[in-house]
């Protein structure tokens, strides 16, 4: 069954605007659009975060030969490397000095008898023995201090030696530590920014690849604008009712709405 229809035509102008838009519309969309240029991208990791990674992996066990080190410090014997060169001179030294004093303190008994008249007498045999004796007794006593003088300082020093081992087994990679975090952290700052600058880089691409879509946008919001103000003219005509098929193809679509917001007030009447 036909149906009479009144249609309300834009002027000349607005179906010239409407017909230039399609055709642009038609143009722009009618090649894919290469989203290569804009596709998200990674910022390679920073000179400096390999430097770090690599002074992590080489710093790995660093406090092992200062621990072995200290090791060597322990133990019964670890004295002996601390010994002075020069000990036993000290002490040949200082034993030499003592016996010319023990020697002029037998001198001096045997000038005492003479004087007396007793020079090898017995008198003189016992004062020299007593003498002898507590001479030897001071000279062994002298001996064992310089001695334990030179153990007491080695033993010193070997437990110093230990002290700054275990200090610098803790101490190494401390500082190498910090010096990875340091490189890490400037690294970060650096991909940080030439992630920014890549992000920059894709945006403005995008934006580049977007403007003929947004400012046929524009143009499309501006003569529907236009549209909506201009007076129009009713037609009549008359037509068949659609068939159930074309009802079907005739589903909105993108390019509909654009076109319904660019019709404006420009609709079919049915009677």
């Amino acid at each position: 069954m036909a149906v009479q229809q009144q249609q309300m035509l834009p002027p000349q102008y607005v179906e010239d605007l409407q017909t230039d838009f399609g055709k642009q519309l038609t143009a722009l969309t009618a090649a894919p659009l290469d989203t290569s240029k804009f596709a998200p991208t990674v910022a390679a990791q920073d000179q400096l975060q390999k430097d770090a990674a690599s002074l992590a992996a080489s710093g790995v066990g660093s406090f092992q030969p200062y621990l072995t080190q200290a090791a060597a410090y322990t133990g019964p014997t670890a004295y002996q490397q601390f010994i002075s060169p020069y000990q036993q001179d000290v002490i040949d030294t200082t034993l030499k000095e003592y016996d010319s004093q023990t020697a002029r303190g037998l001198q001096s008994i045997a000038d005492m008898a003479t004087r007396s008249g007793n020079l090898g007498g017995g008198r003189e045999g016992v004062q020299r023995a007593q003498f002898q004796n507590k001479s030897d007794l001071n000279r062994a006593l002298l001996q064992s201090g310089l001695l334990q003088q030179g153990f007491t300082e080695a033993n010193r020093l070997a437990n110093q030696a230990f002290t700054q081992q275990r200090g610098l087994a803790g101490l190494v990679p401390s500082l190498q530590q910090a010096d990875i975090s340091t490189l890490g952290q400037v690294g970060a700052i650096q991909q940080a920014q030439a992630q920014a600058e890549a992000d920059a880089l894709r945006e403005a691409r995008r934006l580049e690849a977007f403007e003929p879509y947004d400012r046929l946008g524009y143009l499309g919001q501006g003569i529907a604008s236009i549209a909506s103000g201009a007076p129009g003219q009713y037609q009549s005509s008359v037509v068949p009712n659609p068939t159930p098929l074309q009802t079907a193809l005739g589903v909105g679509s993108t390019l509909s709405g654009i076109y319904g917001n660019i019709m404006g007030p420009y609709r079919t009447r049915t009677n």
